[in-house]
């Protein structure tokens, strides 16, 4: 199995484990004499079953991450290198879009409000992060389809 059918395999656990909690949740409790649509311990042994599985997958996806390299770098520390990036990006268009907004005067005699950096050369280091970050994670996503997931 390709790392990336793993990473497919694991989002799909996500979404049953999370089909199963709101299953529970319905059958918690019942009127008096009624009977739950479904047995809450069938879905707690479901649930059990499916933790299991994806537990181990996620051991394993998370040791084929730590073992794939490219160029001496391996492909945890690259998703690593991702999420750092995305986060800072996300935070610097957040910041220019402030920065860059106008505020309106209705007089001479308004204060008047400036942004306190130069947003367009703000503008060019974020897209030269943005640039950086898609093709970190276009190499990742290539990686993920390539490199077979190693099982402990």
């Amino acid at each position: 199995m390709k790392l990336a059918e793993a990473l497919s395999l694991r989002a799909e656990m996500k979404t049953k484990i999370n089909n199963i909690h709101g299953r529970l949740l319905q059958n918690a409790k019942v009127q008096e004499g009624e009977k739950p649509a479904e047995n809450p311990y069938t879905l707690i042994e479901e649930l059990d079953s499916v933790s299991e599985e994806m537990e181990k997958l996620i051991k394993n996806i998370n040791y084929t991450n730590c073992m794939t390299a490219e160029n001496g770098v391996s492909l945890t520390d690259m998703i690593a290198e991702r999420d750092v990036l995305k986060k800072k990006i996300s935070i610097m268009k957040n910041f220019l879009s402030n920065a860059g907004t106008l505020v309106d005067r209705y007089s001479n005699k308004e204060i008047k409000i400036k942004s306190t950096v130069d947003v367009a050369e703000l503008q060019k280091k974020v897209d030269a992060i943005s640039k950086k970050f898609r093709e970190l994670d276009m190499n990742i996503q290539r990686i993920n389809w390539t490199a077979d997931l190693i099982e402990k």
